[in-house]
């Protein structure tokens, strides 16, 4: 079992103007929630922990994770709003963003209600602001030292400074995670915001050192490079007409986890032990994924019937 622990929310896009106020499209969204989603799709057993309202968005977004045969055991349900991410775009077609989730559904998670991890769990999976926002950020996080010796733990930072301007903060959050992780993936976008004068190769170096087995560097239409203790490869992106990028990097991250089970690597060792043609491989399935999602509108992630065997 795969448990990814987040956010979900609901990403609202403006539309015209009408005669009593604004047309508004809500879209289904949260990094966390798309890469449960898409371990689910890739037929991988995924359970997601994250608090969701009981408000009309709360249970879309419940019964869009049943929808997919994600495990929502492990949803906890408050009365507390869903987060908003609002999106508009001005006169000369810039997007802006701005972010309503103080106080919501998914920051609701304390030590006194986190409930106990399944008894088939094998991975945490964290990533985004989640980590970084009260109380659910420290609990999280406690999670994630108190199961390292006995789980899997990966980790995207996914940085969302429209949530948390304070990079001195992302940065605390992200040391501490790393050191707590067996494989990192980070897009090289959220890098170049937390270390502008650091190459990808010299973060990398150092997170090995703090204690990750595996670290991947995702570049867009650039490819991805990857590194252990012993191994380096950078591997290009797939050729594919460009649609949108919504959800390319969790489908990337669904994908290594869903590589690596399928080759029996999901623990610390084996990870640490992938040579140059596995690494290769497994860069090049995450991929072929992520070039999948990127052809389509949204968020919408390949199936594993979609994909090499």
């Amino acid at each position: 079992m795969f448990v990814v622990c987040g956010e979900a929310l609901m990403d609202v896009f403006m539309g015209e103007a009408t005669p009593t106020g604004m047309q508004l499209d809500a879209r289904i969204g949260g990094s966390p929630l798309n890469v449960a989603q898409g371990l689910a799709r890739l037929g991988r057993p995924a359970a997601f922990l994250t608090g969701l309202s009981t408000d009309a968005l709360g249970e879309r977004l419940l019964a869009s994770l049943q929808g997919e045969g994600v495990d929502t055991s492990l949803v906890l349900r408050n009365v507390a709003p869903t987060t908003l991410s609002v999106v508009s775009v001005d006169k000369h077609g810039v997007p802006r963003y701005a972010f309503h989730g103080s106080g919501a559904a998914d920051r609701q998670i304390t030590q006194a209600n986190l409930p106990a991890m399944p008894e088939d769990a094998r991975v945490l999976q964290f990533g985004s602001y989640a980590l970084a926002v009260e109380p659910v950020g420290s609990t999280l996080r406690a999670l994630a030292a108190r199961e390292r010796d006995r789980l899997l733990i990966t980790y995207d930072p996914n940085v969302r400074l429209n949530v948390d301007p304070d990079l001195l903060h992302w940065r605390a959050i992200v040391d501490e995670m790393v050191s707590l992780s067996h494989l990192v993936k980070v897009s090289d976008e959220d890098l170049g915001l937390l270390y502008p004068d650091q190459t990808p190769e010299t973060v990398a170096a150092r997170w090995l050192e703090q204690g990750a087995k595996l670290v991947a560097v995702t570049r867009g239409g650039k490819g991805s490079s990857a590194w252990t203790a012993k191994a380096h490869v950078d591997v290009p992106s797939q050729v594919v007409t460009v649609i949108d990028t919504v959800g390319a990097g969790d489908t990337f991250q669904a994908a290594l986890l869903t590589w690596l089970d399928e080759h029996d690597a999901l623990t610390p060792d084996a990870l640490g032990a992938l040579d140059e043609k596995g690494l290769t491989a497994l860069l090049g399935f995450a991929a072929q994924a992520a070039a999948i999602t990127c052809s389509r509108r949204g968020a919408d992630m390949p199936r594993r019937a979609e994909l090499p065997g």
